[in-house]
């Protein structure tokens, strides 16, 4: 029996690609600095452009309506503050798109642009950073017992397991001779049990 207890809009994977376009359509701190320059730029552009053309129809060469057009376009087009206006939203869309593809996903825009001043990032639990796949990175075998001894029967024992933290143990013990297993039992929710080197091997 499956229950679903969450479907279409209310899924995790919903949540987060609508927490991504958030981001991106989301304006930066910076945006308000380029709108507000933007704001008087284009009439200083205007000005320039028509001051252009007064000027070439006063003083220019003949013919003088066409060339004085031509170099009041040119100090228009040259000038437009249209890449100022373009060069934020377009950015926020790249990095957060770019961000998502490295498994990076940002809730804010706003994160995007402090990052320009992170030195040092720290997380806050296990788990947050992770390569999405289980490594033994570490052992403390009982008394009496050895890693070199264990290994080999832990991984000859997880080898017969489907369990995604067993391919941890056989990769540990890569290079090493292990023993056949027998007699491999699977509780499902409780452990594994096999007979291995002439031990019987639990493993909780």
């Amino acid at each position: 029996m499956i229950e679903a207890t969450a479907v279409g809009a209310d899924t995790m994977l919903s949540r987060i690609i609508c927490m991504v376009e958030a981001a991106q359509g989301g304006k930066l701190p910076i945006q308000a600095l380029v709108d507000r320059v933007t704001l008087w730029f284009m009439p200083v552009v205007t000005g320039l452009a028509v001051l252009t053309f007064l000027v070439w129809l006063a003083f220019g060469p003949a013919p003088l309506l066409p060339m004085a057009l031509v170099n009041a376009v040119v100090a228009l087009i040259i000038a437009c503050p249209c890449a100022m206006r373009l060069a934020t939203p377009v950015s926020i869309l790249v990095g957060t798109g770019r961000g998502a593809e490295l498994r990076i996903l940002f809730r804010k825009g706003e994160a995007l642009q402090a990052l320009q001043g992170v030195e040092v990032v720290a997380l806050d639990k296990t788990g947050s950073l992770t390569e999405g796949k289980p490594q033994l990175t570490g052992s403390h075998p009982v008394e009496g017992e050895t890693r070199e001894g264990l290994l080999p029967l832990l991984a000859a024992l997880e080898a017969l397991s489907e369990h995604p933290a067993a391919r941890a143990f056989v990769a540990a013990a890569v290079g090493m001779t292990l023993p056949p297993a027998e007699a491999f039992r699977a509780s499902p929710g409780h452990a594994v049990s096999a007979r291995a080197g002439h031990r019987r091997q639990p493993r909780h």
